[in-house]
């Protein structure tokens, strides 16, 4: 039987410490499930919101994790299709269905879009209240911890590189940032056929992550400048596409200047500088294709499952520290600081 209540580690205010709370359960509309969270993994987003204050909350005080996986724990009345037990991750957003953008295919970026954590309650909580269509079913071979880290970490490169620049087989790729979105760029990359994976970061430990997920070749910046390096690893042609995970001005500006004649360059990194790079005339004489691309869709999401399931993506090793919700805290700080190199950190409860 489901509590009444629940542990939550909620947001009050930049620089505080999530507290965790008892607070009521979630009451169900008719159209919706409640999840009883076994895993929710950490983002990035989550460090902006504690300790930077870059990204804001609707409202405070609010559950944090926007990346839940668990079981099937209670229904409303309209939902169909379900049992109580079924393991489920959950796509980690609301869209209307309606929108221009919606109906054209893209909810991830829908005009009323809302997250959890960020826009409403949120995974660090022993129960989140979702709308069925959200669900994704977990196979038994998939841990939790990698059913929760696949709605976010993974399915925002995996939109990236298989959508948005449409990376095909036989094609070069440079990846600038090599944290937790840029690593699962270069599995994705390998999964999407990429003749050449080249990965440009300044810290050893990730690109030597990176050289055992598959990347051909490894950068560092701080010794050498990358668009040089990558322009002589290909021949002086530059790269097919460029993916930029890092949010910087200068990443962006060296992803334009590394692509070939009709490159694309993508732009998944998260930063308050504007955009600038090269002359119009190198731009439009070079053909170059530069995107955004915000989020995940249900699909990818779907996808990544069955390729986690049928063992051809290990994202187990991806997964270095685990902590309980009563040391939420703790493992905010252990992303935020990255103590002990973390690559994903997830809370389990």
């Amino acid at each position: 039987m489901t509590p009444n209540s629940m542990m939550a580690a909620r947001f009050y205010g930049v620089q505080e410490p999530l507290r965790l709370e008892e607070i009521p359960v979630p009451e169900l509309r008719e159209d919706e499930v409640l999840v009883k969270i076994q895993a929710a993994g950490l983002c990035g987003s989550d460090v902006h919101i504690v300790f930077e204050g870059v990204t804001p909350t609707a409202y405070k005080p609010i559950t944090l994790g926007h990346e839940p996986a668990g079981v099937v724990a209670g229904m409303g009345s309209r939902v169909e299709g379900w049992e109580e037990g079924e393991r489920v991750s959950v796509v980690p957003g609301f869209w209307c269905g309606s929108c221009r953008n919606c109906v054209t295919g893209f909810p991830n970026v829908c005009l009323s879009r809302r997250i959890y954590g960020i826009q409403a309650e949120g995974a660090l909580a022993e129960y989140l209240a979702v709308p069925a269509r959200n669900l994704v079913r977990l196979p038994e071979s998939v841990p939790f911890t990698v059913g929760a880290i696949i709605t976010d970490a993974v399915a925002t490169p995996f939109y990236a590189l298989s959508e948005r620049v449409a990376l095909k087989a036989g094609e070069t790729i440079a990846i600038f940032g090599a944290g937790g979105l840029g690593l699962h760029g270069v599995q994705v990359a390998k999964l999407l056929g990429a003749q050449k994976i080249i990965v440009v970061d300044t810290r050893e430990e990730q690109l030597e992550r990176a050289r055992s997920m598959g990347a051909d070749l490894t950068l560092n910046p701080t010794g050498s400048p990358p668009v040089e390096a990558i322009l002589e690893a290909t021949g002086g042609l530059g790269v097919d596409v460029a993916a930029e995970f890092v949010g910087l001005q200068a990443t962006i500006s060296q992803c334009v200047e590394a692509v070939a004649p009709n490159g694309r360059v993508v732009v998944v990194g998260l930063g308050a500088d504007p955009i600038t790079t090269v002359p119009p005339t190198v731009f439009v004489r070079k053909q170059i294709a530069l995107l955004g691309s915000y989020g995940f869709t249900k699909r990818g999401i779907e996808q990544l499952v069955e390729l986690a399931a049928s063992g051809r993506l290990n994202l187990e090793s991806s997964i270095t520290h685990i902590f309980p919700l009563s040391e939420v805290n703790t493992a905010l700080k252990y992303l935020h600081e990255k103590i002990e190199n973390p690559i994903r950190v997830a809370v389990t409860l």
